[in-house]
């Protein structure tokens, strides 16, 4: 079931292609920007690394490569996620992200599951909405 709202960040994202296995596309993209995390001002900042499916949908992850910087404290994150291409060029992904922190700021998100929403324009401005499934 889907729980409280615990974040809402947006910031810049750019994106360059990687190697490619059997002529599917695999795309790298990175991210940072700012917002809130638990009522916290946070800067973000992560890589993503995703592959397009053969139905033209791709899939992704950011392997620990997520990192969440406050005055309140630090956390770093991972996530998976699927997601596909906008006609107007942007992209939407949706997936599960799970936070690790020695901050009491964001202890509580240790060992739950979150999901999210990430919706990307066709500026590269991303969007990042975040909610602890309960």
């Amino acid at each position: 079931m889907l729980g409280k709202h615990v974040g809402s960040m947006s910031g810049a994202t750019t994106v360059k292609a990687l190697s490619s296995d059997y002529g599917m596309p695999s795309l790298e993209t990175t991210g940072a920007g700012q917002g809130t995390l638990l009522g916290h001002d946070v800067q973000f900042m992560a890589t993503y690394s995703a592959d397009m499916q053969p139905d033209g949908s791709f899939y992704g992850e950011c392997p620990n490569s997520g990192v969440i910087l406050s005055a309140a404290g630090a956390a770093t994150y991972r996530a998976t996620g699927a997601g596909h291409p906008t006609p107007d060029g942007g992209s939407v992904f949706r997936g599960a992200v799970y936070f690790s922190s020695h901050s009491e700021a964001f202890a509580e998100l240790n060992g739950k599951a979150c999901v999210y929403s990430w919706d990307v324009d066709a500026n590269g401005v991303a969007q990042w909405e975040i909610h602890v499934v309960e």
